[in-house]
């Protein structure tokens, strides 16, 4: 199945949970799309509520399944908790490390970024959104795209950064620091659903 590019704002009631991380996209309408987006009542199963915690950390990090699952058998194989492992190598994507150090306000904005080639990774060019960037790893943006108007329109409305990425304004530059603690990723995600998902 491919990356999902339809609203986000859909998929995000669908989900009952800000995709975007801002909650603009719940805000208005926190119940699921649909004539009867209302009317739904009842528990779901054990099953359900694995499904959905999957589905909206994969549309929070605008995955297909088959990338989704390709990390998650990868954080299998590192030591520590698996689900914390499987955070840690979501936050360490590039269009990931480009949303977090501020030069887009949403992933999708970002991953556009990379794509165009306007991003340089310890000096060289990677125009692939899934790249895994690693901590030490020198973010910048390239040289002819310094005056790119969105970059430069988005580090505008940041304040600060996450304490595991640092980021220059003035020289457009910054750095992956360290993996992310658990306490610094959002905590209305329970990793440990997808994780009984996938071992089921």
């Amino acid at each position: 199945m491919s990356r999902y590019t339809g609203p986000a704002y859909k998929k995000s009631r669908r989900v009952g949970f800000s995709t975007l991380e801002n909650g603009k996209d719940i805000a208005k309408r926190p119940y699921k799309p649909g004539v009867h987006g209302q009317d739904r009542k009842g528990k779901p199963s054990n099953y359900a509520e694995q499904l959905n915690e999957k589905q909206k950390v994969k549309f929070m990090y605008g995955m297909s399944e088959k990338q989704f699952k390709t990390l998650f058998n990868r954080a299998s194989k590192m030591q520590g908790i698996h689900g914390e492992n499987f955070l840690k190598l979501l936050e360490s994507r590039l269009d990931n490390i480009v949303y977090r150090m501020g030069m887009s306000q949403t992933r999708r904005g970002a991953r556009q970024i990379v794509n165009h080639g306007h991003i340089l990774v310890n000096g060289k060019k990677v125009d692939i959104p899934s790249y895994n960037v690693k901590p030490g790893d020198t973010i910048a943006v390239k040289e002819a795209s310094k005056d790119h108007k969105a970059i430069l329109a988005s580090l505008e409305e940041v304040n600060r950064t996450l304490d595991f990425v640092n980021f220059d304004k003035k020289k457009l530059e910054g750095t992956y620091v360290r993996y992310p603690e658990r306490s610094e990723l959002n905590a209305d995600i329970n990793e440990a659903l997808i994780v009984e998902f996938y071992s089921r």
